[in-house]
């Protein structure tokens, strides 16, 4: 008689699953994947991201910034212009559309991810946790959409090249700050094919930071934008800018043009969206919020891309009358989405940027979430939640490799969030050949830029354009 097969000895067959939302298939995927990345360098040669000539019909910056004020406030555009004329790099990060038209010719090796889709060299950062501990991740979501990594790389690389040249870093190490990133984030993307794939998904601790990417040089300067840090919340910006009426409620200061008030009606709608915003957080988080009351809504100008825009600050206070401010912001469409083949408009634009922001950073903020105000799509977020960024355009050359080899380390990690590690890592590869391309790519586009933002300059001497200065 055959004996019966227990189901733990050695050799037994292994039980093979299929379940919806699981990987499938055996064992060697991770092998398999970084195969088939490199197999993608024989239809797209890493050496080819090094190309970049403006299209054929390309609109020109001054055509492009007029479409982008297309549904702002007319009065802020302004404002915006001006802060876009202060420099070359200030122009690229209020011009991430017509980046997205350039980009849209160059090589992609179609592997897509969730995109920052502004992923210039400002845009990352320190915040607090859900306890107020301190992470650095990308911190601007406006734009993200699913499209092309390559994409968010070659905007971070040449907005390095042009913040390099503003603070009168030689040619030579402006370039080596783009290669600097790209080099990180090829090698950050290995490191995360080799992890288990939770390790993977939190890798790189913030507390390893500096070390992994051998940062060591921009240290100090980390410990004092962290320390700012610690001190920018809402109980200090409600401080600042707010009075006890007579009634013993609170109202905010206004404080032109950046800070102004809004009309009785116009509060009431922002503060009757806050209930619906209510329902797109997490259960416990409702409960925090219920424990508080509306004050006062005030309009408040922020970013330099996002100027003109609609955005609100939110004051509340719980039952011992501490303040939780939040930040109501418009949500447009993203200025990728035109450039983006096959991509279609989306049900809730506020919807795409809490749940874009979620699936790339580690840590969110608890209170992102998303409404509607009188028809238009608004993103909610916890405001001042202890924001605190370093300057790429104030750093010495020393501290701009550093700097973009943490940027490159942090926009791989989220990457690796919605697209395979393993397969991009195969692409990308052990050798330089894809941060040289990178790095001449940026250069190009850096001066590409510089001539865009002179065309700004001369819209606004000629009177084309209207520009607010020092706001």
């Amino acid at each position: 008689m055959a004996d019966k097969v227990s189901g733990n000895q050695q050799g037994t067959a292994r039980r093979q699953f299929a379940v919806t939302g699981f990987a499938t298939g055996g064992d060697g995927r991770a092998a398999r994947a970084k195969e088939r990345g490199r197999a993608l360098r024989d239809r797209v040669p890493r050496e080819r991201h090094a190309r970049f000539a403006p299209a054929p019909g390309r609109p020109s910056a001054v055509e492009a910034i007029e479409a982008s004020n297309a549904g702002r406030l007319a009065a802020l555009v302004p404002i915006r212009i001006g802060r876009m004329a202060a420099t070359p790099f200030a122009f690229l990060r209020g011009s991430a559309g017509l980046m997205a038209a350039d980009l849209a010719g160059t090589p992609v090796t179609g592997v897509g991810a969730q995109l920052c889709g502004d992923a210039h060299a400002a845009n990352f950062g320190l915040y607090g946790d859900a306890r107020g501990q301190l992470v650095m991740d990308i911190n601007d979501f406006d734009e993200t959409v699913p499209g092309p990594w390559e994409w968010d790389l070659k905007r971070l690389a040449s907005s390095l090249v042009l913040a390099g040249r503003e603070t009168g870093a030689s040619e030579a190490i402006a370039r080596e700050a783009a290669q600097h990133a790209a080099g990180s984030y090829r090698r950050t993307m290995r490191t995360l094919a080799k992890l288990p794939a939770l390790d993977a998904w939190n890798a790189v601790a913030d507390e390893q930071l500096v070390s992994f990417t051998e940062a060591h040089d921009l240290a100090e300067v980390l410990r004092k934008v962290g320390a700012k840090a610690l001190g920018n919340t809402s109980a200090r910006f409600a401080a600042r800018s707010t009075t006890r009426t007579a009634d013993g409620g609170w109202r905010f200061t206004a404080a032109p043009p950046v800070l102004t008030e809004v009309s009785d009606a116009t509060a009431q709608a922002v503060a009757e969206a806050l209930g619906p915003y209510v329902a797109t957080v997490p259960a416990e988080v409702r409960t925090l919020l219920s424990r508080h009351r509306v004050q006062d809504v005030a309009f408040r100008v922020v970013g330099t891309g996002s100027v003109g825009t609609r955005s609100y600050v939110v004051l509340l206070t719980d039952h011992r009358d501490q303040p939780l401010v939040l930040q109501v912001k418009e949500a447009r469409p993203s200025a990728l989405l035109p450039h983006l083949a096959g991509a279609g408009p989306v049900d809730h634009e506020g919807r795409r940027v809490v749940l874009g922001q979620k699936h790339m950073q580690v840590v969110s903020d608890t209170l992102l979430g998303w409404t509607t105000v009188d028809g238009l799509p608004y993103q909610v977020r916890q405001f001042r939640n202890r924001k605190g960024s370093v300057d790429p355009a104030a750093l010495l050359p020393g501290q701009l490799d550093d700097y973009a080899r943490i940027t490159g380390a942090l926009l791989a990690r989220a990457h690796a969030h919605t697209a395979d590690p393993g397969l991009l890592a195969g692409y990308c590869g052990r050798n330089e050949a894809l941060d040289d391309a990178v790095a001449t790519f940026a250069v190009a586009y850096a001066d590409r830029t510089e001539a865009d933002h002179a065309d700004l300059l001369a819209a606004v001497r000629s009177g084309r354009l209207p520009a607010e200065r020092g706001v």
